[in-house]
């Protein structure tokens, strides 16, 4: 898994930096455009006062309508300046939002496991909110700087009318950012807090969901609705919790924006009446006073709104700068098809030794499910090479020398329990839209049936998770999608426990036909699918304990009789 700039962010602050160093031509032409808004703003009531001023000496209509088109040339590059700013970096903030939510994405579908302690409903809440408030830096700087333009501007002027008043602009702004910088630290802090305790919120929602028919099986239904509350109820507490400090923050930026246009406002004033300053420099610092407002109170927010940025960056890196639990290598498989696993130990495998043959159909049948799903998580490379004793070939080649990449392509292990998604029927067979083997993969499955009884055919809707479809529609489903993807090596884990007896025959015999001649390995207990297979494996105890057909181990091994027959 790589990050953008094919390197990997480890902190938030390098997530943040990538982002800003991607978008820097946009966030330029932003900051000048933004800046030349802030500018014209503050020409506005600079505009004013020198109007107030030059008409006082020279009253006549020409000055006037010289004024008046200033005073329009003002309004029009503000109005356009801030129309096409906030055009570029909201393009550019929406771009950059969309790149870090398919990169945590991407990092979320990645094969091999991660060193990481998120939950899928977590990884979502970080791949849409997160990602967004990351991408708002790309707002916040330009913005930032913009502000930063108008209190100048304002200092310099209101300094060229009176030394006092610039001085005291100056001090201001640097005392108000002094006092709320520090309730900015609060408000990363607690935002970072509140953002992991909704995420695990939203975990513990999907957990439910996706267990909620068990739960309603025993039960547990509303021991689980209890769970999720506690939850909830804490997320809600740091959310409470946050935004008091947020309201905090709020108000003392809004105070102390108010008390230093007052002090301009009052100094102004006292100056005019002792006439150090002149009735259009008055009108000028009264118009300034009231505008430097609106930049001040943006200016004071950013620090807020970067510590945000900067606790979603930092979540964002939980994911993304996580170490794979394997470091896959770089090579190709070659021309071939046959698969062995020499002498493996893991988990309940106990030096498990067997070979399957290019072409060959071969049956594992495991009494004792978890050697069985020890199994495929090593076929599926879901457990590095380095956590288990001994050596899986694909090809004649070592998985631990083969990128995911060539792995996937070549070998695919569909698992007992594999996921459908919200769709049709259509784009669960054939997500990628290739369009190879989709009839086939069908028929083979007897999905036929499911997509004969509706109108839409493989059109037909499928709601998150398969809601509207029965267990064994969707197990053949997902087998149907495994059938369409035409691996070269293709291991099935229990790939009709939910499906009648007829139809087990019957998926077995199709299953046999598709893939002749094709590598295809299936972990079950199934007498359909092992009297298909050319030769079935037992696994006892760690190792294999027996390797002949179906019928021949009925007939002379009594353990397997016991343990398969229905």
């Amino acid at each position: 898994m790589t990050a953008p700039d094919d390197q990997g962010p480890c902190t938030g602050s390098a997530i943040l930096w990538t982002a800003l160093r991607r978008n820097a031509g946009p966030m330029t032409w932003g900051t000048v455009l933004m800046g030349m808004y802030q500018a014209g703003e503050t020409a506005f009531p600079i505009a004013l006062g020198l109007i107030v001023e030059h008409t006082l000496q020279n009253r006549s209509l020409g000055s006037l309508g010289w004024s008046v088109a200033a005073l329009a040339v003002i309004i029009t590059t503000v109005s356009l300046s801030w129309r096409f700013g906030m055009r570029v970096l909201q393009k550019a903030n929406t771009t950059e939002a969309h790149r870090w939510r398919v990169q945590v994405a991407a990092a979320g579908l990645q094969p091999v496991a991660r060193d990481v302690d998120l939950k899928s409903g977590e990884v979502l809440t970080i791949a849409t909110e997160d990602a967004d408030q990351t991408a708002d830096i790309i707002e916040v700087v330009p913005l930032l700087i913009s502000s930063l333009v108008a209190v100048l501007i304002t200092a310099v002027a209101l300094g060229i009318a009176s030394v006092q008043l610039g001085l005291l602009v100056i001090a201001g702004t640097i005392a108000i950012l002094s006092i709320l910088s520090v309730l900015s630290r609060r408000i990363g802090t607690g935002t970072r807090e509140q953002q992991a305790r909704v995420a695990r919120a939203g975990a513990k929602v999907a957990d439910l969901i996706t267990g909620l028919r068990p739960l309603h099986g025993f039960g547990g239904n509303h021991a689980g609705f209890l769970s999720y509350r506690k939850v909830s109820t804490e997320a809600k507490s740091q959310a409470i919790a946050v935004a008091k400090v947020n309201g905090a923050y709020a108000g003392t930026a809004l105070a102390l924006n108010a008390v230093l246009a007052t002090a301009v406002t009052l100094t102004a004033g006292w100056l005019a009446f002792n006439d150090q300053i002149t009735i259009g420099q008055l009108v000028m610092a009264v118009g300034l006073a009231q505008f430097i407002m609106e930049p001040l109170k943006l200016f004071s927010e950013m620090p807020k709104y970067v510590m945000i940025a900067r606790a979603s960056a930092e979540r964002m890196a939980l994911v993304l700068a996580a170490p794979p639990v394997m470091t896959p290598g770089t090579g190709r498989v070659s021309a071939g098809g046959d698969l062995e696993v020499d002498s493996v130990r893991y988990g309940l495998l106990r030096e498990l030794k067997f070979h399957v043959s290019a072409g060959e159909f071969v049956a594992i049948t495991a009494y004792q499910p978890r050697a069985a799903a020890d199994l495929a998580a090593i076929l599926a490379a879901n457990v590095p090479p380095g956590t288990y004793e001994g050596v899986v070939r694909v090809s004649g080649q070592e998985i631990a020398d083969l990128s995911i990449e060539a792995i996937r392509e070549h070998i695919l292990v569909n698992p007992y329990d594999g996921e459908i998604f919200a769709g049709t029927l259509r784009t669960n067979i054939d997500p990628a839209g290739a369009g190879r083997m989709v009839p086939e993969a069908v028929e083979a499955s007897m999905l036929t049936d499911v997509v004969g009884l509706h109108r839409e055919g493989l059109d037909y809707g499928v709601r998150d998770r398969g809601a509207n479809l029965s267990g064994g529609q969707r197990q053949r489903l997902s087998l149907a999608r495994a059938l369409a993807a035409d691996a070269d090596i293709l291991v099935l884990h229990d790939p009709t426990t939910a499906v009648d007896a007829v139809t087990e025959q019957l998926i077995a015999r199709n299953l046999a036909k598709l893939r002749r001649n094709r590598t295809t390995i299936v972990i079950a207990s199934s007498p359909a699918l092992l009297d298909a297979a050319d030769r079935v494996l037992v696994l006892d105890g760690g190792v294999i304990t027996a390797d002949d057909t179906h019928r021949n181990l009925l007939a002379d091994d009594e353990d397997y009789r016991l343990a398969v027959a229905r």
